[in-house]
């Protein structure tokens, strides 16, 4: 069996008057996060995560924001697209384990639905996805509540 590990991490500034978007779930709060997609670092970070893992670059190689293609695409669908690439490697996710760094909102009531939202397009089960909430203390651009950071691993195996 042969066992692959990649890591992902993403950070996107928070602007007033966006929708904010993590995990594939619509969260209710006065700021969105800013990206050439919807801006959702969570999903952004497990894509890295999965690209890593298959050696296959990250997520501004195979999707560049100078792609008008991708301008406001959902990251759920980038997602699918990324799934494809492991699928096309014949490996399977065994894990993914992230942590989402934000001082406000407070991210821990969304995780089941982040779960809910996620695991089908990942193909792995509510247990196989850690998603955790952790905020910066107050310090640095997540601290001042100007950016959401995400990081993820990926555990694939091979038979």
């Amino acid at each position: 069996m042969k066992v692959r590990i990649g890591v992902g991490y993403d950070i996107h500034r928070l602007e007033k008057g966006k929708k904010l978007v993590l995990g594939g779930v619509a969260i209710p709060f006065s700021k969105g996060l800013t990206g050439h997609s919807d801006g959702d670092c969570l999903i952004h970070a497990i894509i890295d995560a999965l690209l890593g893992a298959v050696g296959e670059g990250d997520i501004g190689q195979y999707f560049p924001d100078s792609d008008p293609r991708y301008r406001n695409i959902r990251s759920t669908k980038l997602l699918e697209i990324v799934m494809e690439a492991v699928g096309k490697k014949n490996g399977s996710i065994h894990h993914i384990d992230c942590i989402v760094i934000a001082e406000s909102p407070p991210i821990g009531p969304h995780i089941a639905k982040m779960k809910q939202a996620l695991c089908p397009l990942l193909g792995i089960g509510k247990n196989d996805l850690g998603i955790k909430a952790k905020t910066n203390e107050g310090m640095g651009p997540v601290g001042r509540g100007e950016a959401i950071v995400a990081m993820a691993n990926a555990l694939l195996l091979w038979d």
